[in-house]
């Protein structure tokens, strides 16, 4: 199935039409792609407690059921698929082989409201938010953002001061974090110092988003309405409308171009390699 995706450039009245591609349907609620080092698609559905997986070729597969309310995944660079378990309050790594280790599940002795996006830094590092959407109780004193050491001794809390904090993302040389404040309605940068501490605050966008992804230029892409497109200077240049509601994304494909989207109940892919 195709279909046709709008993108906006909004330094210029001309738009650009390209073929996206609707490679999944029919879930509850689409959440954490991530693209392994075979290129092949993993994604959540949140509600449903399932982890999905789309090989290159375009099968669609069940990965995982009981995920307990996977929502944001990413592959470490041995193979590894780290998942925030938010029902399960929980941060877990699970091996190549399927065996499912955890990571984190408290900070001063308390367990996590709901683990639900994270990036890895170049020392192993994991950061990752934990906000609680929903009526249930908040099991912390507030939702923040947490750093597990790359000795995987000890989470230390790195940001203590957002609404609601959601999707999260560094840059490849590990310098600097973005991080959304969906509560908040801005999207924050940091730089990262060599203890994984965090300084230099500063406003980047206002943009409620969801997830988040860096391309390979370094533009930052966002889920709101619909996939806002950032320079790294902070400016909006680009609009990507998808038929559902996106809610997060990523990149993969050969050239690193290939754009992911996870929207409600379907997922996309669009290629945007530069002509």
């Amino acid at each position: 199935m195709r279909l046709t995706a709008i993108l906006v450039l909004c330094c210029a009245t001309q738009l650009l039409a390209e073929d996206l591609t609707v490679i999944g349907d029919g879930f509850r609620f689409t959440e954490g792609p991530a693209v392994d080092a075979s290129g092949t698609l993993y994604f959540s559905d949140i509600p449903a407690e399932r982890i999905f997986k789309c090989r290159p070729e375009g099968k669609v597969e069940l990965f995982r059921e009981n995920s307990g309310g996977a929502n944001g995944l990413l592959f470490d660079p041995d193979g590894n698929l780290l998942v925030c378990e938010g029902n399960n309050k929980r941060v877990t790594s699970t091996s190549p082989a399927g065996k499912i280790t955890v990571l984190a599940t408290e900070y001063a002795g308390k367990p996590f409201n709901k683990p639900n996006d994270l990036w890895m830094d170049l020392k192993g590092g994991i950061y990752f938010t934990d906000p609680l959407y929903g009526k249930q109780p908040k099991t912390q004193d507030g939702e923040h953002v947490y750093y597990l050491l790359p000795n995987r001794s000890r989470v230390i809390r790195v940001i203590d001061d957002f609404v609601r904090p959601n999707g999260i993302v560094g840059t490849p040389d590990g310098k600097i974090l973005y991080v959304a404040d969906h509560g908040g309605g801005k999207i924050w940068k940091y730089a990262i110092n060599k203890d994984g501490t965090l300084r230099d605050k500063t406003f980047f966008a206002e943009c409620k988003s969801d997830g988040m992804v860096l391309d390979p230029e370094g533009n930052l892409y966002a889920t709101e309405a619909a996939v806002m497109v950032f320079h790294p200077d902070g400016k909006l240049i680009r609009e990507i409308k998808t038929p559902k509601r996106p809610a997060n994304v990523t990149f993969g494909g050969e050239d690193g171009w290939t754009l992911y989207i996870t929207a409600r109940s379907e997922v996309y892919k669009l290629d945007l390699a530069p002509q």
